[in-house]
């Protein structure tokens, strides 16, 4: 039988070679690698051979992970895939690390082979292929629609991984209010993919216990079936509506290697050096496309993503599709599928699976965020706004805004809103004037969003369903002259030539890219023709290049951030690795090279906007030894934020240098206090009071002494300022401009309790100067916890916007009937369709963001393109 790559190599690898990298920086001693802005611990080391994936953590602190893919030398259970909890620990959920024991690194073949923690025990609660749903399936193992298991036993070809050797994403959703009930969804990372629903109790003694009889293999059911299945389920998210979010990775998507963009073929004339996996996808055995370019070429290419169309032909016997003719040695042939076969746009979306405790869950694919190879989601607490991670070389952080919470349609399909691809802007990031290169750890990614387009999910399903039709003997029959049915192996061969030269016809075409892209250039992303409105949805990393968005990250495989997040809380973005597209000599980010990879956090904006990517840990160089190495961070998989705001990082590091051991670990890492002044906006002529607050306070507080600045006292001046009555006694100067204020308070009545989260210091009172946007910054000269130790704190930055300011020219906006609303929006005396124009133009700068009930002219509570429309419709 042939074995995948994926298999062989473990289902998370990417790094295969596809096309050379413009230049290959070596690796070198990075400043700042490994570091930690806070503090981190060593939580659990799991078994040889596997990845820390899938962290879930309970309601009581209780925690759970996969065991995925282990070495199948491992002593018994750890020898299996699954999924397990570590009986006995609890985390006490008060931000501070101080709540388990460290765990040593496995120095011993013992050690490596199993589950270790400082705390607990690690039970598995059910592990792959195991009986389920009474017998009728087997846990993770997908099957035909009679009822046949899709392995390589009972099936000739390419499967990506072994069936249910690859758990990955754990969501639990309760059941009772205990939270002691209920159901954990499990990705199953393989293809065809799958998704596992097993009920679970916890018992009074604190223990969990999983009801196999009565478990689903989700990908097993008509619902799932119906939409395609699902491929490379890797990561995911439960949303605020209590629902869990499957992503799916899928590698293959790609139709250009790395960096290099549609137009580059068009300039070559070929796509020969350039093109990618897609191309290939309904290709007779797709994935010995590399293979068969080794024999066309005397210099050959590897399309990135090659490897992961392994699966693709056993997604189409998942579908229903006859297995074709086998060689006489039992592997498969190269007589293509004519029958069924599944449509490539179905794959790489996040799949959410609502009415999670139905006997059915009832899946529902957002085609409208996107295709990509996603890692996994980050749905916030505004319902409506959703990062997304691609994994992969050169691949994208992506985001989307629905113009509606998002369970508020009453039809899932109905769900429509804009899709954005990131631009990181500031100089910082590519090399210096000098050539010398700016270490990561160092500078932070600022970004602007690009829109790409907008739509419904069920327009980009309608555009989808237009190549459900598509099997592979169309590759053949479109691309070759010859008969496959005379000359199978000259058709394939012909077809394989016509497609590197001018693209894969039965798809979209680059000629369609290539026009999409340069009306989007003239006219917007809503001025395309509206059969090109399809290119961003269906190929989105392929349109986000074309238009020069930065797509260079490097397998960005994690993003999350606390339950509900809003304005204010951080997003975590986990980059496993920060070279090739990140370090080389092309494109906007070209920093030194650190192959342990990064953790980026930023900051949510008023708007659920991130426009900053802050450096917080940054792993090893693969060049330091392992006293630097054995306990930093390297190769960040999942990140996990729990509700006091510590965060879980996951390892996916596959043994590999710098370490003394080969275990992959799950890290705890704990911010730096945070002191933060709330951002505010104050009418002009005004007053509004700003508090200061700090994130969490695990040892108490005693007291400290802190300043706060405004950088521009011509817009705004701090006029007063007032403490809690918790805290006592307490002290506050304000200079004569109102510049700045310095506070001093305690804690004498120990009034502020140890595991204290969000706790307000002091309020400021604000009063506007004159129109515009100052920063309030935060200066901590002494924090300390109720032993008297000081507490590790850093000043966060907020914001006072006074006015509104002028969003256009030097004229402030006016509100000419007194009403609140600003109807004069550029300030020139007449309210006008100027004024509708300027409001478009201006709709995501601060001064309007800052200030939106200037600007909520439909009365709705907040910034919506219908404010645009009320305004019009004003001006009669």
């Amino acid at each position: 039988m042939e074995t995948s790559v994926a298999a062989a190599l473990g289902a998370s690898v990417v790094g295969v070679a596809s096309a050379e990298h413009s230049e290959e920086v070596e690796e070198t001693d990075t400043p700042g690698a490994p570091s930690v802005k806070g503090s981190m611990k060593r939580f659990s080391t799991t078994a040889y051979g596997a990845e820390v994936t899938g962290p879930f953590v309970f309601e009581d602190g209780g925690l759970l992970y996969s065991l995925q893919h282990p070495s199948e030398d491992n002593p018994e259970p750890f020898d299996r895939a699954g999924v397990g909890y570590f009986s006995g620990f609890r985390f006490d959920l008060d931000g501070d690390n101080d709540d388990f024991t460290e765990v040593s690194t496995p120095q011993t073949r013992d050690e490596q082979g199993v589950v270790r923690s400082g705390n607990g025990e690690y039970v598995l609660l059910a592990q792959g292929r195991e009986p389920i749903n009474g017998g009728a399936e087997r846990l993770g193992v997908t099957q035909t629609p009679d009822g046949t298991d899709i392995t390589q036993e009972n099936f000739a070809g390419t499967q990506y991984g072994g069936a249910a050797t690859n758990p990955d994403c754990n969501q639990f959703v309760a059941t009772n209010d205990e939270g002691t009930e209920g159901y954990l969804f499990t990705n199953w990372e393989n293809s065809p993919g799958n998704v596992s629903r097993i009920p679970i109790r916890q018992t009074d003694d604190g223990e969990w216990e999983a009801d196999l009889e009565n478990a689903l293999n989700l990908a097993n059911t008509e619902p799932l079936r119906s939409l395609g299945g699902t491929r490379i389920n890797c990561y995911g998210n439960l949303t605020p509506w209590g629902t869990m979010v499957s992503s799916e990775e899928n590698y293959a998507h790609p139709r250009v290697s790395l960096t290099h963009t549609v137009g580059d073929i068009e300039e070559a004339g070929t796509g020969k050096g350039l093109l990618a996996a897609c191309q290939f996808w309904n290709r007779p055995n797709p994935s010995e496309i590399a293979d068969a370019i080794e024999e066309y070429y005397d210099d050959p290419f590897e399309p990135q993503g090659f490897w992961a169309l392994t699966g693709v032909e056993f997604l189409a016997y998942y579908l229903g599709a006859e297995p074709v003719d086998q060689a006489d040695d039992g592997t498969n042939d190269t007589t293509p599928i004519g029958d069924v076969y599944p449509n490539p746009y179905r794959y790489g979306y996040h799949v959410d699976f609502r009415e999670p405790a139905a006997d059915t869950p009832q899946p529902i694919k957002y085609y409208v965020m996107g295709r990509a190879s996603w890692e996994a989601p980050d749905f916030l607490g505004d319902e409506r706004t959703v990062y997304g991670c691609s994994d992969g070389d050169s691949k994208g952080i992506y985001k989307f805004v629905a113009d509606e919470p998002i369970p508020s349609y009453d039809d899932p399909m109905d769900v429509e809103g804009t899709l954005y691809a990131p631009k990181i802007t500031n100089d910082e990031a590519s090399v210096a004037d000098s050539g010398e290169r700016n270490s990561p750890a160092d500078v932070n990614l600022e970004i602007e969003w690009i829109e790409l387009g907008h739509a419904s999910n069920a327009e980009a399903e309608r555009w989808i369903a237009t190549y459900d039709d598509v099997t592979q003997v169309h590759y053949l029959e479109t691309h070759a002259e010859t008969d496959w049915r005379e000359d199978l192996g000259a058709a394939l061969e012909e077809a394989d030539r016509e497609v590197i030269e001018n693209g894969n016809q039965n798809y979209v075409t680059n000629e369609e890219i290539l026009e999409w892209a340069e009306q989007w250039e003239e006219n917007g992303p809503r001025g395309v023709d509206e059969e090109l409105r399809k290119v961003p949805f269906l190929e989105t990393r392929a349109a986000a290049k074309e238009i020069g968005a930065s797509i260079e990250f490097n397998k960005a495989e994690g993003v999350d951030s606390v339950d509900g997040a809003g304005p204010g809380d951080f997003v975590y973005f986990g980059i496993s690795e920060f070279n090739d597209d990140m370090a080389d000599d092309t494109g906007d980010v070209r920093m030194d090279r650190v192959d342990g990879g990064v953790v980026y956090r930023a900051e949510l904006e008023p708007d659920y906007n991130v426009s900053t990517l802050e450096p917080v840990i940054v792993g090893p160089d693969f060049t330091d030894p392992p006293a630097d190495a054995d306990d930093a961070l390297r190769n960040v998989d999942n990140v996990y934020v729990m509700d006091d705001g510590r965060v879980l990082c996951c390892e996916d590091g596959f043994g590999g240098p710098a370490r003394s051991y080969p275990n992959d670990g799950l890290y705890v890492y704990q911010p730096n206090v945070l002191v933060d002044v709330d951002s505010v906006a104050v009418a002009r002529g005004g007053t509004a009071r700003t508090d200061l607050r700090v994130s969490s306070l695990p040892a108490g507080l005693s007291g400290g002494r802190i300043t706060v600045s405004v950088s521009d006292p011509a817009v705004a001046a701090i006029t007063d300022v007032s403490f809690p009555d918790a805290l006592t006694p307490t002290e506050s100067t304000v200079s004569e401009d109102g510049s700045s204020a310095t506070l001093r308070f305690a804690d004498a009545g120990e009034n502020v309790q140890p595991g204290a989260m969000d706790v307000v210091v002091a309020s400021l009172e604000v009063r506007a100067r004159g129109a515009g946007t100052a920063a309030l910054d935060v200066d901590v000269h002494r924090l300390d916890d109720e032993n008297g130790d000081a507490i590790d704190a850093e000043g966060r930055t907020g914001t006072v916007t006074t006015g509104p300011p002028a969003v256009e020219g030097g004229n402030a906006p006016a509100d000419p009937d007194g009403d609140g609303r600003y109807e004069d929006v550029d300030g020139d005396g007449d309210v006008d369709r100027d004024d509708v124009v300027a409001l478009f133009e201006n709709f995501d700068a601060d001064g309007v963001r800052g200030n939106d009930a200037a600007y909520d002219f439909n009365g709705n509570g907040r910034l919506d393109f219908d404010d645009l429309v009320s305004l019009s419709e004003d001006l009669g």
